[in-house]
């Protein structure tokens, strides 16, 4: 018996069945805060519950120069307010290690989900105020932390386990001591120096999908080594063709090439086991193992010597069934694409850090080396109607009943490798205290062998699905590598001195440094035929029989160059910023405390395409930006911060080159812009918190920005009919919203005498974040993402929301939690509201709807256990994710017909876990 859900997964193989020649194949010490006056000591928390007392002391590394007292002499009446809240006078959230391990998330992005105003999309990509990609920034030990993704800005911190980070804080107020790129907020992490106590912990844990475990997806061979996300060579590019590429010069027929040497071309790749595509009815469900430990020891009378590693390997698959919809026209007149596609991902991720510490006389060195590799293996087939194709005749229903005129598979490899290494000192001196860090890191992203074929139905004379190479009527073969390689050098400096007032007086400075070097490439080939149109047998076979080697040579099919055609086959990148600040952190009265500061930094940014007819980008920008922030801390349990600032936004380099790549997550092509410049934001905002009792708050916040050149991401038709996505700097933006936050606990013990609830109470902790954002535009020409220059308010619609934003994020959290051990069963609710995710593709002088994402709400139920077994301790988790079963939807609204963009299920996902702790 066959559901619904494998009906049309099935429908897709059967528009190989009339035609079986293309048919598919089978807690630590602690250290500076973030810009604060004084370093904070050692993390006081429940070795059983994981709570923490009011006066708990977090370890906090972040660029800014500690001071040697302790930020408590600071506000002399904060004492009911945890230390790292009030030992930093900015708006900030923090995680402690505690706080960490009760979120009963096994890495940071979970956990961070918690925190008020955030958001994760995709892979662990955590958002600060539901703003996009461009505004939230990671350090790691206040170092810039580069993305394995260097397509992306920020880091997926899924791949950070929580045993391995001291802290997580959230920033959402700008201070000097932070680099300039600074839109909702920043995301510092920090490794311990020395782990308090030694550990070694072994987990595997295993889950099941309701979309994909047991369920019928496409994937294909590759190599023997895909399920560790490692190749064996086998998608290497060929010796010949990467001369032919290295020479500069276009691979076609001509002066540079024979014909005979582009047919050698063709035939040196690797065939079959990139390109069959076969259909696993069964898929296996997901696995996961982590190993983490610490140790310290004492080194002479005042030292101490320890490391924290870990390592952790993942592989998952995911399968999505996607209905995939362009619009024709702003009317909405008719679809020009109306597809189904089925794409089976095969994840594999592999981690590794390993921190060295030294303690000793309220100094630190930390010595840190980081390694991420995250590799997809893709599978991808899809049927559906084309308005370009001429010869495909409309479908006669969304369903596609009757045979699918065109039929298309791709097979994709996306290698993302990070290596980051760093080192940090934090000295104190008396009333000087020092940080120096400096660090390196490489980041690389390679997609060999992105393999397409297109066929189309003859319902004429073959009856069946047909692929002349012929480039025109949807038939078509091609093949793409792409190569990126980025560098990161980063250092800075910080000097802080408390002076010798009645009052509490420190000045601070330091200086930064950041370099980035990128060098990308993608080359395009497309498979044709010299000798014109191909045997109609031959155009019946499926792909690796099409282009195998002897038709190759018996047909003369060869590879033509088609990478200038979608952007520069080729470029070089580079941003380089210095930076410097000086900043005052002072108590004014009691319990009144005053931060200013400025940064001055100079920036020069450039993306040089390879040959001629592209633009090049060259912005050389210097920018001076202010930062004030008041804390007034009018009662023991209270305060009261406002904070002003100017910030920037720098475009990034994929936003700036015009070179076509494929995003695996949302399906679709992107490409550059280089005429975007720098975003500049004012920035505001007040904070109250009431902290009523231990581990118990209340918090209200009031935000607003205005952004000058913000940049949207654009969607436009190219073509073929296809959906691309652009960018484009729209005339101005305001920002503003609220949010609220409410954590407070419920001893049971008052329910009976049962040992059940004597030692447990109820947890209950939620959090809401509105924000509204405003385009504010004019009639000034800007540059489209097709490089054309157009009017602002036809390409954007005035009022409309920043792309990426959501108007309403809540996180909901209830549970139960024992005191004397490890024990907590938490439900989550998680709900944010639609965003847009491009603008409406414009024609003529008009233009579609806006695309919007409705992420909607997702409940989770986690629950942990920790029991004595075998003489160790022995932790069990069980998760229950997306219990509500929700499903991605993406969609243009027209007047009477909603259009989905992307629409498929989310699996609900059961997992179960154990952690061996020595």
């Amino acid at each position: 018996m066959i559901d619904a859900r494998h009906a049309w997964r099935l429908a897709l193989l059967s528009c190989t069945a009339i035609a079986p020649s293309i048919a598919l194949a089978q807690s630590p010490p602690a250290s500076s805060t973030p810009g604060s006056a004084g370093a904070g000591t050692a993390a006081r928390t429940s070795p059983t519950s994981g709570t923490s007392d009011a006066n708990e002391q977090v370890e906090i590394s972040a660029p800014g120069a500690g001071g040697a007292g302790g930020a408590a002499d600071i506000v002399v009446i904060g004492r009911n307010i945890p230390n790292p809240v009030r030992a930093t006078p900015q708006v900030v959230s923090v995680l402690s290690s505690a706080e960490i391990a009760r979120s009963g998330e096994g890495d940071i992005a979970g956990a961070l989900t918690r925190v008020t105003g955030l958001s994760v999309v995709g892979n662990g990509f955590v958002y600060v105020r539901g703003l996009g990609d461009r505004y939230s920034s990671a350090l790691l030990n206040g170092l810039p932390l580069p993305s394995p993704e260097p397509l992306k800005r920020v880091v997926p911190l899924d791949i950070f386990p929580t045993s391995v980070i001291a802290s997580a804080v959230v920033q959402k107020s700008y201070s000097a001591n932070y680099p300039g790129e600074f839109g909702g907020g920043v995301i510092n992490l920090t490794t311990p120096v020395v782990p308090k106590e030694s550990f070694f912990n072994i987990g595997i844990s295993g889950s099941w999908d309701s979309q994909t475990t047991d369920e019928l997806g496409y994937t294909y061979y590759g190599s023997r080594t895909d399920y560790f996300g490692f190749d064996t060579g086998a998608r290497d590019v060929p010796e010949g063709l990467k001369g032919a590429i290295r020479s500069g010069n276009p691979v076609v027929v001509g002066s540079n090439f024979s014909a005979d040497q582009v047919r050698g071309f063709a035939a040196s790749l690797k065939n079959a086991n990139t390109t069959v595509l076969q259909r696993n009815k069964h898929l296996p469900p997901n696995f996961s193992a982590d190993l983490s430990a610490g140790k310290s020891t004492e080194v002479g009378s005042d030292a101490t010597l320890g490391f924290v590693a870990s390592a952790s390997f993942s592989n998952t698959w995911r399968t999505r069934d996607v209905t995939q919809q362009v619009a024709n026209d702003p009317e909405l007149a008719s679809l020009q694409r109306d597809f189904r596609t089925v794409i089976t991902d095969n994840r594999a991720v592999t981690s590794g850090l390993l921190s060295v510490g030294l303690d000793f006389a309220s100094n630190k060195i930390r010595l840190t080396s980081l390694y991420i590799r995250d590799t997809l293996k893709q599978g991808r087939m899809s049927a559906g109607y084309n308005a370009s194709v001429a010869d495909a005749d409309p479908i006669p229903n969304p369903d596609f009943y009757g045979t699918p005129p065109i039929l298309q598979q791709n097979t994709y490899w996306f290698e993302r490798q990070l290596i980051d290494l760093q080192g940090v000192g934090e000295f104190h001196l008396g009333d000087v205290s020092l940080d120096l860090r400096g660090g390196y890191a490489n980041s690389q992203r390679e997609s060999p062998y992105e393999r397409e074929f297109t066929y189309t139905y003859d319902r004429n004379t073959a009856k069946d699905y047909v692929n002349f190479l012929s480039r025109t009527g949807g038939q078509s073969a091609s093949i793409a590598f792409n190569d990126l390689n980025e560098d990161v050098w980063a250092g800075g400096v910080d000097l802080g001195y408390k002076l010798p007032l009645d009052r509490e007086v420190r000045v601070s400075g330091g200086y930064a440094y950041n370099k980035t070097e990128r060098t990308s490439s993608r080359y395009l080939f497309d498979y044709v035929s010299a000798n014109g149109a191909l045997p109609i047998a031959v155009a019946q076979q499926r792909p690796d029989y099409l282009v195998s080697d002897y038709n190759i040579y018996t047909y003369d099919i060869r590879l033509s160059d088609a990478s200038g055609a979608q952007g520069t086959a080729a470029y070089s990148a580079d941003l380089r910023v210095h930076a410097g600040y000086g900043q005052v952190d002072a108590e004014l009265f009691d319990g009144l405390r005053v931060n200013l500061g400025v940064r001055y930094e100079d920036g020069r940014q450039s993306v040089l395409p390879a040959g001629t007819g592209f633009a090049a980008t060259l912005i050389k920008q210097d920018y001076w930006l202010p930062a004030a922030t008041l804390t007034w801390n009018f009662a023991e349990d209270m305060q009261l911060r406002i904070a002003a600032s100017k910030t920037i936004a720098r475009p990034q380099f994929r936003e700036l080159a015009y070179q076509v790549y494929q995003d695996p997550e949302s399906d679709r092509q992107f490409t550059g812009n280089p005429f975007l410049t720098d975003s500049e934001l004012k920035n505001a905002e007040a904070r109250y918190e009431y902290y009523y009792a231990r581990g118990q708050r209340v918090s209200v916040a009031g935000f607003f920005k205005r952004i000058d050149n913000p940049i949207e991401q654009v969607a436009f038709i190219v073509g073929g009919g296809g959906l691309r996505t652009g960018f484009a700097n729209a005339p101005k933006a305001d920002l503003y919203g609220a949010e609220a936050e409410v954590v407070h606990s419920v001893p049971l013990s008052g329910l009976g005498e049962a040992a059940f609830f004597a030692s447990r109470k109820l947890m209950l902790s939620a959090n809401y974040t509105y924000t509204k954002s405003e385009l504010k535009l004019n009639d000034e020409l800007v540059i489209g993402p097709d490089l054309s220059a157009v009017p602002a308010n036809v390409l954007y619609r005035d009022g409309a929301p920043l792309t990426g934003q959501s108007d309403h994020l809540v996180n909901l959290q209830v549970g139960l939690e024992a005191d004397d051990h490890l024990s907590q069963q938490t439900l989550m609710l998680n709900y944010a509201s639609k965003r847009v995710t491009n603008r409406g593709p414009i024609q003529g002088s008009a233009r579609q709807p806006d695309i919007f994402e409705r992420p909607g709400f997702t409940l989770d139920f986690v629950a942990r256990e920790e029991f004595q077994g075998i003489g160790k301790g022995i932790e069990l988790k069980f998760e229950a994710r997306n219990l509500t079963g929700r499903k991605y939807r993406e969609y243009q609204n027209f007047e009477d017909r909603r259009v989905y963009v992307n629409y498929y299920k989310l699996g609900t996902i059961i997992s179960a876990g154990a952690t061996l702790k020595f």
